[in-house]
């Protein structure tokens, strides 16, 4: 049994539910857990390529310009909630590309869903230190909390912000920099001392699929790393993992 059918809810009330960035890390757990979720009816997948899967559930949309989402009206319209997972870390492309990729595609992508389905809950992966003041000298921390700002102000009634640390792939991948593959070696160790500065990228991905699904809160929760953490243990002490 995997984790995401352990944590089933009755099917009265289904969702529909829609992914950006399937095919990453993060985004690529939220979708298997979302498409074994009997609480969730249908998945749209939103990106760049085809996935190279098949699913009952699973509607894909290949996209390539986010910075103009109107193509996406459609298939946004009917939508109960979202999972924004589409990123890039800071080095691997220039400071304009990052701004773009980090603030832009998200404000864009919300001002068309916002129109097609304004009553949609939204789940945005962010990132730790996200700064809404823009005062950070981190500019991903600025990008990020520029993106938070906006979405908070976008009209969804719920908006849940995911501020993880580091997160663990869980599965061997290609690490974009020298200080990731340095803390994926010694991740045990790292765990060990720093527990509230790492998340499995499994549990990050199942906590932001639940979020939207499950709790009812205001818009603007903030989830930290230890919140995160705290979540994922308090709702599934026992569960089966993914990997």
């Amino acid at each position: 049994m995997s984790f995401a059918e352990s944590v089933t809810v009755p099917t009265d009330g289904q969702k529909h539910l829609v992914i950006v960035g399937a095919s990453g890390m993060v985004g690529g757990y939220a979708l298997r857990y979302a498409l074994d979720n009997s609480a969730v009816k249908s998945v749209t997948a939103i990106g760049r390529k085809k996935l190279g899967i098949s699913h009952p559930k699973l509607k894909e949309v290949v996209h390539q310009d986010f910075a103009d989402c109107s193509a996406l009206t459609e298939a946004l319209s009917c939508q109960d909630a979202a999972v924004y997972c589409l990123g890039t870390y800071t080095g691997s492309v220039s400071d304009a590309e990052l701004h773009a990729i980090t603030t832009d595609y998200t404000i864009e992508f919300a001002r068309v869903l916002g129109k097609s389905s304004p009553n949609a809950a939204f789940s945005f992966l962010s990132g730790n230190g996200a700064d809404q003041t823009g005062r950070s000298r981190i500019a991903f921390a600025r990008y990020k909390g520029e993106a938070e700002k906006a979405l908070l102000v976008a009209g969804f009634p719920r908006v849940f912000l995911f501020r993880p640390s580091y997160i663990y792939p869980v599965q061997p991948r290609k690490e974009p920099n020298f200080s990731y593959r340095l803390i994926c070696a010694v991740y045990p160790l790292f765990r060990l001392l720093f527990p509230n500065q790492v998340i499995r990228a499994d549990d990050l991905a199942w906590a932001m699929v639940n979020v939207v699904g499950e709790r009812q809160e205001p818009q603007g929760l903030v989830f930290e790393n230890r919140d995160i953490r705290a979540l994922v243990k308090s709702q599934m002490p026992a569960r089966d993992r993914v990997a």
